[in-house]
């Protein structure tokens, strides 16, 4: 597995589509509103590129599951996957409890699949830094 992640418009697609040869149709991107009906949260876990972690986080927050526990618990299907997340940890913390939540969680399962990643790449103005 392979954990991209940076700042909001950093480049972290584009990067990730040239350095691993991506195609369009290999990417899913999650939206926290994709699925906003069901019980499950909205990522297809069958995608080579899983894109925009955090709008998978916010469906969670929402909808009470911990991210973190439904990544672990399908830890064998993120196998020669590429996650990118975008980092919403910096700057002011939110006032809004969702918002906090949202952060917190975010945080949780970016340090667990970086832990299990082979790779993490933090990618800003569009260049890599291989933090693992």
């Amino acid at each position: 597995m392979i954990l991209i992640f940076g700042g909001a418009y950093q480049g972290k697609l584009d990067w990730a589509k040239k350095e691993y040869h991506i195609k369009e149709e290999e990417i899913f991107f999650c939206t926290a509103e994709a699925k906003e009906k069901e019980a499950l949260p909205g990522i297809d876990l069958d995608a080579h590129v899983i894109y925009s972690l955090e709008s998978f986080t916010l469906d969670c927050v929402r909808k009470g599951i911990e991210a973190k526990d439904y990544m672990r618990k399908n830890r064998d299907r993120l196998e020669n996957k590429i996650i990118i997340c975008t980092d919403i940890s910096q700057g002011v913390v939110p006032r809004q409890k969702e918002q906090r939540d949202w952060r917190e969680m975010t945080g949780r399962v970016m340090n667990y699949l970086a832990a299990e990643a082979d790779e993490v790449i933090r990618i800003f103005c569009g260049l890599p830094h291989k933090v693992k």
